[in-house]
């Protein structure tokens, strides 16, 4: 009785039914060292199933934007939609290089909003293993579809254009914010992350199906993120008094993130 119990706990998620469990393995087993350690079991259990988001819905955004990007990318018609964004976007005298930092801005707001006083769902170490995984996810993501697919830019400079890599980070730290502070600051944040879009096709370094690529791509990674939260929480749990962030860099002429940890 005590096992169907536990198991009906698990699949429907109610913490309520834990507490019932565990009444009754105090009550049939006062001493009973396997009942209570399966009563924590099923619980711990209960708890990562209530933190698994996953919705099949949640990658219709990233399946639409990366196909719409590699449509373009790939057809003759997608060509001439790209070259015709390209000649009404393209700067006509002086290029612009905010692009360059304020691809970091949003994913910058994962921990400079909570200063601010608004309420995230997770502590910084729980956005930090969040944002670390979809940051990796994103660069095996991005670099592995770059120097596969070998891409022209528009200016000619190299042949890694598609998808936008800044436009990705971008989307990415976007969607983590509004996974974390609600729908307004994310559609700030996605505005943010919008204008990078729109910067890499007016500097000339990429095209317009590299930029809605890059968007999708971001915002999966970002949900990878949280999909995966349960087992990387798991697996890098840390002791109480540590903690950890993610800084973005720029040198000049290329930027990432750092992963900082204190003990």
């Amino acid at each position: 009785m005590l096992l169907i119990l536990c198991v009906c706990c698990c699949l429907r998620g109610h913490a309520q039914a834990c507490c019932v469990a565990d009444s009754l393995a105090e009550s049939r087993y006062p001493a009973g060292m396997l009942a209570d350690t399966l009563v924590a079991d099923t619980c711990e259990a209960v708890g990562e199933v209530g933190k698994k988001v996953f919705h099949p819905r949640q990658l219709i955004f990233p399946a639409v934007a990366v196909t719409a990007g590699a449509v373009l990318s790939a057809t003759r018609w997608g060509d001439k939609v790209d070259n015709e964004v390209r000649d009404a976007l393209r700067y006509r005298h002086h290029k612009i290089k905010a692009d360059d930092y304020v691809q970091y801005l949003p994913v910058v707001s994962l921990y400079g909003l909570s200063l601010l006083g608004a309420p995230a769902k997770h502590d910084y170490l729980e956005r930090t293993v969040i944002a670390a995984t979809s940051y990796l996810t994103l660069a095996v993501l991005v670099n592995g579809v770059k120097y596969t697919a070998k891409v022209r830019r528009p200016d000619s400079s190299s042949r890694n254009s598609f998808p936008s890599g800044h436009t990705a980070i971008a989307f990415c730290g976007a969607e983590l914010v509004r996974q974390e502070y609600g729908t307004w600051y994310g559609v700030a944040a996605y505005t943010v992350a919008t204008a990078v879009g729109v910067a890499r096709v007016y500097n000339d370094r990429h095209w317009l199906s590299d930029v809605l690529a890059g968007a999708g791509v971001g915002v999966l990674s970002a949900r990878v993120g949280y999909w995966l939260f349960p087992y990387t929480q798991k697996l890098l749990r840390v002791k109480k008094g540590h903690a950890a962030s993610i800084v973005p860099f720029y040198d000049g002429q290329g930027g990432g993130m750092a992963l900082s940890y204190r003990f």
